[in-house]
């Protein structure tokens, strides 16, 4: 799967073709391993990096943010991504954020070369947990997966209008 590339834009499976250039892959941290600078710990870890991010970004524009609930999903799809990285992934090898054009940009590096699952539910069964790959291809514009040896990174865009 070296190289390979699934990618994913609005919650669409990987066979409807599209396809979209993914950043450079971050150096790979050996498991068990002390995050690498600028690798957060865990999942608030990551929310205080976006959340900081973007009150810079925001506040140097003196103008107004986006609304809170934009703020919410952006911190659910940083929160999910990183969580299914240290509990599925392997652990969490990689993170940036930064605010494009198009929103904020999510790279979250882990190394399991697995794609994540979605599992399937019943309906009438009250079920804990697994919803958060859903969630992360319901949030985001454009999400994308790109296979290294050892690993994988997740891109994901989030509007910010």
């Amino acid at each position: 799967m070296n190289g390979e590339r699934e990618v994913l834009r609005d919650g669409a499976s990987p066979a409807d073709g599209a396809e979209e250039a993914v950043s450079p892959p971050a150096p790979k941290e050996p498991m068990g391993a002390f995050p690498a600078p600028g690798v957060p710990r865990n999942a608030a870890a990551a929310r205080d990096m976006v959340t900081r991010l973007l009150e810079a970004e925001f506040c140097s524009l003196g103008g107004e943010g986006p609304a809170d609930v934009v703020v919410a999903d952006a911190l659910l799809v940083t929160s999910e991504l990183v969580t299914n990285a240290v509990r599925h992934g392997g652990g969490l090898t990689g993170f940036t954020a930064e605010i494009t054009d198009d929103g904020l940009l999510l790279t979250v590096a882990d190394a399991s070369t697995h794609a994540p699952v979605t599992a399937e539910r019943d309906p009438a069964a009250a079920s804990v947990g697994g919803y958060g790959w859903l969630l992360v291809r319901r949030l985001a514009r454009r999400v994308s997966i790109t296979y290294l040896p050892g690993g994988k990174h997740i891109v994901a865009l989030v509007a910010l209008a």
